[in-house]
């Protein structure tokens, strides 16, 4: 997309890309041009997950904000779609919020959402792009008393976790459940979420200290909760990523529940209730096969877009669909949220396993998931991600393997979006014909 701004904010490692002077001048350049557009004395919202980076660039930002004339409220630690939430409730002009996801602590991003609780438009960000990188700087920098003022929020939280509260659709009396917190943005607001539900709820990886967000636990790691549930003999395990817009699920024998089983579950459920808009479900062409077959043989229509959450809402503010997400957990209710919410996915499962009267693996097993394998080939920058691309070889290469799938599998390659790799994602009947064929293939595109 553009130099600085990826598929989801912006992302790197702290203090060597992400770094305090790019996080002041993102500040600056993001109230720029929220005044060029009529705002005079604009206020924005930060928060922030649990790393020991996140400080620093959020005093960078408010610093950067302050110096261009807007008001500065700090939320604290809080998830990515607590913010995105509050910038709307509180009628906010924009909000940032410091966090890169499910990447280790080494790692910082920085996402920004406006006054609606959405992602920031390409638009603003290319604006923001050109601000930063033109050697000239022309921010719209204030002196004396039309400098921003900087308050904290300490209740901001509660108005969050009151809200997700209210969304529950059912209650949860007798289901025993284990939460995963990743040592993120969750580990500050899920204990408080659940002890509101009439349910019985134990936490593991929700003690932060700086370092740990991810190390070993949440969304990317799930084997932990896996046997945790078994262990504890829990109805359910949720797990969620560092800033908390991602949940999976484990069902009570440890087996795991993926975005894909979610959606089609959720999805079939509000058909059955009249509540899915063109009896439609929105994914990325990285969900399953599996997700493919069980939305024809249900009488639901799957439109997948390209990887991102941003491309799933766009799809379904588009067409004014009710529920999209991805594999990988990103689940938006557009009823309920503007972006993807993991401690609301987390109601509507825990609300349709109440609600169905079975165990998990039976609600949710409904769906099969095909074996799929993911392979990550390196290249050198973007010039060789489209080389790649616009290789004949390599559109030969794919067109022979699916040849041999025969219609029984899938095959999908694509260049990574925030890093420097090519992807390769082979599915099948089996483990094996999916492993053999999505190795030639990333041996071919080595090759090139």
């Amino acid at each position: 997309m553009g130099r600085i701004f990826g598929t989801d904010g912006i992302r790197g490692v702290a203090g060597v890309d992400m770094t305090p002077e790019l996080a002041l001048d993102l500040g600056r350049a993001a109230a720029t041009v929220v005044k060029e557009r009529g705002n005079t004395h604009p206020h924005f919202l930060i928060g922030r997950d649990t790393r020991i980076s996140g400080g620093m660039l959020e005093s960078a930002i408010a610093a950067g904000l302050c110096s261009v004339g807007a008001d500065v409220t700090l939320l604290g630690v809080i998830t990515t779609p607590g913010v995105a939430y509050l910038a709307r409730k509180y009628q906010a002009d924009g909000a940032f919020v410091i966090s890169a996801s499910h990447n280790p602590y080494e790692y910082n991003g920085i996402k920004l959402f406006d006054a609606e609780g959405y992602k920031f438009p390409d638009s603003y960000e290319e604006e923001i792009e050109e601000l930063i990188l033109d050697d000239l700087r022309m921010y719209a920098l204030v002196d004396g008393q039309d400098f921003g003022r900087i308050r904290v929020d300490n209740d901001a939280r509660t108005d969050y976790v009151e809200y997700l509260a209210s969304t529950a659709p059912a209650r949860a009396e007798g289901i025993r459940v284990l939460v995963d917190c990743a040592n993120g943005a969750a580990s500050a607001t899920a204990p408080d979420l659940f002890g509101k539900l009439p349910l019985h709820a134990d936490f593991i990886f929700d003690k932060p200290d700086g370092v740990n967000i991810n190390r070993g636990c949440g969304s990317t790691h799930m084997e932990t909760l896996c046997r945790g549930v078994v262990a504890g003999k829990y109805d359910l395990g949720i797990a969620f990523d560092g800033d908390a817009d991602r949940c999976l699920a484990v069902d009570e024998r440890g087996e795991l529940i993926d975005g894909d089983q979610i959606m089609a579950a959720c999805g079939l459920d509000m058909k059955r209730k009249g509540k899915l808009p063109g009896n439609a479900v929105v994914a990325t062409v990285m969900s399953n096969l599996g997700l493919h077959l069980f939305a024809k043989e249900h009488g639901m229509d799957l439109e997948c877009t390209s990887v991102g959450d941003r491309n799933v809402l766009e799809r379904m503010l588009e067409k004014g669909y009710a529920i999209g997400g991805e594999q990988s957990g990103h689940m938006i209710f557009l009823e309920h949220a503007t972006t993807g919410d993991g401690q609301l996915t987390a109601l509507q499962v825990l609300a349709l396993l109440k609600e169905s009267g079975k165990r998990a693996s039976e609600v949710f097993g409904i769906c099969q998931r095909y074996p799929q394998v993911l392979i990550n080939i390196p290249v050198a920058d973007n010039d060789r991600k489209k080389a790649v691309m616009a290789s004949q070889a390599l559109a030969d290469a794919v067109a022979a393997e699916e040849e041999k799938l025969a219609g029984e599998g899938r095959v999908l390659v694509r260049p990574s979006g925030t890093e420097a790799l090519m992807r390769v994602m082979v599915e099948a009947r089996d483990q094996d014909t999916a492993q053999a064929a999505a190795q030639r293939l990333a041996d071919q595109i080595a090759a090139l």
